[in-house]
């Protein structure tokens, strides 16, 4: 399923930390990422994070965001305590880590059915964003997408864990992951969810940033895991319709409106045919054109 908020930016900051944990009620980013995983360290300080998240949604200090909290995987020992704590309203769902495979995904799901049972929350409340960190999980990404079709609304890519696991090198060029890029995209979109896009390493190259965009835009993304702060108004720049693209959308279901008013078969813009795939893309274009300006 699609989201009905956007989700051009998904911005990490560790759930523990007062300092970062403030300056995010002031931040712009569509989704902000409260971890609970790899940034909170020692394990002590993980129910510091879950206790700083409810204190700070309850006191209204992030109304109108879409929080995510990042939880623990199942094999932590970590992870009943997280989603059982921070299903409560305010939580829009969670980013569930090191999702290998569909099993991991339908287990969540089933988990949090229980809860949301429990706590009389409808069924399916709590959406999710499965990490794709590994080689099996990029394999496996159809099966990940769609193991909780009423849940899982994008995936997102880590690519620090997923070059490690492949025992590959970073590269200048982003060869390395350019595959497995281009796989959780076209995975992602084959079942209607949103492909989002690694964090960028070099967080304070703001070129190289602009450059990785220019690709995942290409590739397909609609959204990229943020580190900093000063990487959002590229971000937003990136996946964001541009005055040429909403033009260009709006003139294309004007001329098919047209062609279907005149029982023409199909319209025709400079000698080209204007199909569904092109009527589709431009509908999609005014929703997020609508979603931005909210």
């Amino acid at each position: 399923m699609r989201a009905d908020f956007l989700m051009r930016s998904l911005m990490f900051l560790p759930a523990h930390n007062d300092r970062l944990m403030n300056s995010a009620t002031r931040s712009n980013a569509d989704v902000l990422l409260l971890d609970i995983e790899d940034s909170v360290q020692p394990t002590c300080n993980k129910q510091n994070a879950r206790d700083n998240i409810i204190k700070y949604i309850k006191s209204g200090a992030f109304n109108g965001r879409v929080i995510f909290p990042r939880i623990n995987d199942r094999e932590s020992g970590e992870l009943l305590r997280d989603v059982y704590q921070l299903t409560i309203e305010g939580v829009t769902g969670f980013m569930y880590p090191k999702a290998r495979c569909g099993q991991d995904i339908y287990f969540i799901g089933k988990l949090l059915e229980t809860i949301e049972y429990e706590k009389g929350f409808p069924v399916g409340t709590f959406k999710l964003i499965p990490l794709i960190e590994t080689a099996g999980a990029v394999m496996n990404i159809q099966e990940i997408c769609t193991a909780c079709p009423n849940r899982v609304v994008a995936v997102a890519f880590g690519c620090e864990d997923f070059v490690t696991d492949l025992g590959g090198k970073h590269d200048e060029e982003g060869q390395s992951i350019f595959t497995a890029r281009a796989m959780i995209a076209m995975g992602a979109k084959a079942c209607g969810v949103i492909p989002i896009d690694t964090v960028h390493i070099k967080v304070h190259d703001l070129e190289d940033l602009e450059r990785n965009l220019q690709v995942a835009k290409k590739l397909g993304f609609e959204g990229m895991l943020i580190l900093n702060p000063k990487e959002l108004p590229l971000c937003h720049k990136y996946f964001s319709p541009s005055e040429e693209e909403v033009t260009w959308a709006t003139e294309m279901l004007e001329l098919a409106e047209e062609a279907v008013r005149e029982g023409k078969g199909v319209a025709v813009k400079d000698n080209k045919f204007i199909g569904p795939p092109m009527v589709k893309m431009a509908k999609d274009i005014i929703e997020k054109h609508r979603l931005c300006n909210k």
